[in-house]
């Protein structure tokens, strides 16, 4: 069964109204990457070879860049939509907004949410089993003296 691996960590930022507490963090077993993802979807029963699978990904990674650049949102039913969204800090007036005033421009990602396919963060949660890593290390005292 597939599992959430997650670490707990301390806030040590003394700037922060979070100073001094506790929050977990998923702990990442690896990063897939292209190549890699490719190779996973082919082994998943598909009729595409894994070098078929990955010439699909660089190109959907292409054309996403190239639709988001061109004031387009991409849907992929069944997993979500991407977006482009402005940082800015603002300005006093609409006539004083100008393009100088933009600080980023961000790629975010809202999940899918229909009923059938809906991995928003409520629903995710509810099908994620979650394991602490300290589960995961030996315990010290458990462990047997190595022979001289």
């Amino acid at each position: 069964m597939a599992k959430i691996i997650y670490e707990v960590s301390k806030n040590t930022n003394s700037k922060s109204l979070a100073f001094g507490k506790w929050y977990g963090r998923v702990k990442a077993l690896e990063t897939l990457n292209t190549r890699k993802m490719a190779q996973h979807i082919a082994e998943h029963g598909s009729l595409y070879t894994s070098d078929v699978v990955f010439g699909v990904l660089e190109k959907f990674r292409n054309c996403l860049v190239e639709m988001l650049l061109n004031s387009k949102r991409v849907k992929i039913d069944g997993l979500g939509t991407f977006y482009t969204s402005i940082e800015s800090a603002g300005a006093v007036s609409k006539d004083k907004y100008g393009v100088a005033d933009i600080k980023g421009l961000h790629i975010r990602f809202m999940p899918e949410q229909s009923t059938e396919m809906n991995i928003s963060s409520r629903e995710f949660l509810k099908k994620a089993n979650f394991i602490s890593v300290d589960q995961l290390k030996p315990d010290p005292e458990e462990e047997e003296p190595e022979e001289p």
